[in-house]
């Protein structure tokens, strides 16, 4: 693993000493040049992770209608989703630092293990409590998973190949969105859906079994320390924050949704505040509220994007049935469509040389701005086929732009930070999604939404959330302005 003060950012930081080949930033990068005896282990390695976290979401929501007649709590039926999702915002924040106090091995053994032991509990639970016991640890080993894996891209590749690594992550998420549902159907259909848990369980297990024997991780921990001052408080409020929101987000109510939705941006502010002054135990990169820096404007970027995204995933297979009479395939396909756009674009342009990473940026994002301006008048008026084209086009700007702003984030991240950067990608895309969700609860709330909604009533909850994503881009789009600046500034181009 990279040493605090190395310089230089391309070298694999795996400890191998092994001679290189010069770092040409203008040839395109073949996927020859990671698929080989070096990299596939790593390769295999973070797609698994990912695979076993983006998967089981789908699994588990395709089981759900199977699982409610078995053990009951239909009231809690979101909180299965709900309390996931709390779990792995809240252990994605906390894996840059264990990456650099344990390194990848011991902290992705740990995940897949508390993976599988959420898998075996949901597995065996007798009712929803239990069952939400085993979601949230399943969250926590998956969130985990997801961050080291990233922490890993950084860490375990050059520079020059990080773009390639994540595009494999893409088509692996992809991937997911197909089979996902597949497994949790077949298991649901044809045998037992407490067998779709033990599926997962295994796979998670043999993992695990890999990772200790099997994997070529060969970095060591980057800095002195134990766990046992681990910052448990402040992980304590980043959940309780994470909880608010995502309870305002659930619990729709003229006063009680900004309510908890004021308190959990508050307690995260809080959360944000006391990490910055533990320099020797920090969960984020530094001064991450500093907008300034090229890093934290590429995060804060990732945040509003995904924002401002939220709106189709969150409401739009009901107002899709609502408005247009679609079919729950059907509004499965569309919001399928983004998965399939991202990992489509990820894969084709992961190969572009570094001089062109401003052009892809730039390029995805206004993509990602435009499919939001383009919902906000195909859902409530137009076809279902725009519907189609734009989602598709969500999905192509997100694809075609992320694997370059973690290629640039990680590169212009302090030696210290990059680790903490890697894992604060995914933390901000999902708490991006928390505060999404709840924002989108208040407008189709502010905006008369109900149980049975008459179609007038869903193009006007329709464009209540759409007009209140829109800023949430454009500010999106204006931090993406000043990312590319701030670097070409800081890079003396």
């Amino acid at each position: 693993m990279a040493r605090a003060g190395d310089d230089d950012r391309d070298a694999p930081c795996n400890g191998r000493n092994q001679a290189l080949k010069p770092n040409h930033p203008s040839d395109r990068v073949r996927w020859s040049e990671l698929l080989n005896r070096q990299y596939a282990s790593s390769v295999a390695l973070v797609c698994l992770g990912v695979w076993l976290h983006a998967a089981d979401g789908l699994v588990v929501a395709t089981m759900l209608p199977s699982i409610i007649p078995s053990i009951g709590g239909e009231g809690l039926v979101a909180w299965t989703v709900a309390i996931y999702e709390i779990g792995s915002i809240v252990a994605g924040a906390a894996s840059g630092l264990l990456a650099v106090r344990k390194g990848i091995r011991r902290p992705m053994m740990w995940a897949s293990l508390i993976f599988g032991a959420g898998c075996v509990i949901s597995a065996v639970a007798p009712n929803m409590p239990v069952m939400l016991g085993g979601r949230a640890l399943q969250g926590l080993g998956g969130g985990l998973l997801t961050g080291m894996s990233f922490v890993a891209v950084a860490v375990l590749f050059p520079a020059r190949l990080v773009a390639r690594a994540i595009a494999a992550i893409s088509a692996f998420w992809g991937v997911s969105a197909f089979l996902g549902p597949l497994v949790g159907g077949i298991f649901a259909t044809y045998s037992s859906w407490r067998f779709g848990f033990l599926f997962f369980g295994g796979q998670a297990a043999l993992l695990a079994a890999w990772i200790l024997f099997g994997a070529r991780l060969l970095e060591q921990p980057r800095e002195e320390g134990d766990l046992r001052r681990f910052p448990v408080i402040r992980l304590m409020l980043l959940s309780s924050g994470v909880i608010l929101i995502s309870y305002a987000g659930l619990e729709i109510d003229r006063i009680w949704t900004p309510t908890f939705l004021a308190a959990g941006l508050a307690t995260i502010a809080g959360f944000i505040f006391l990490d910055r002054k533990r320099y020797d135990s920090r969960l984020l990169p530094t001064n991450i509220l500093d907008v300034r820096l090229p890093v934290n404007a590429s995060l804060f970027m990732i945040f509003l994007l995904h924002v401002a995204t939220s709106g189709l995933i969150t409401y739009g297979p009901f107002l899709l049935a609502v408005i247009h009479g679609a079919s729950a395939i059907t509004a499965g396909y569309v919001l399928a469509s983004v998965s399939i756009g991202w990992t489509v674009s990820a894969v084709a342009v992961s190969g572009a040389p570094e001089r062109h990473d401003s052009y892809y940026i730039a390029g995805g994002v206004l993509l990602v701005v435009g499919s939001v301006i383009g919902l906000l008048f195909s859902v409530p008026n137009g076809s279902l086929a725009l519907i189609f084209v734009f989602a598709w086009m969500e999905g192509i700007g997100q694809g075609s732009s992320r694997a370059f702003i973690v290629r640039r984030a990680i590169g212009m991240a302090l030696p210290s930070d990059k680790e903490r950067t890697s894992a604060a990608i995914p933390f901000v895309a999902r708490l991006g999604y928390a505060l999404g969700a709840a924002a989108c609860g208040m407008l189709a709330n502010a905006a008369g939404f109900t149980a049975e909604l008459s179609n007038e009533s869903a193009v006007t909850v329709a464009y209540f959330i759409f007009v209140g994503m829109l800023p949430f881009a454009l500010l999106g789009l204006f931090a993406m302005v000043a990312m590319l600046a701030l670097h070409h500034r800081r890079s003396g181009a």
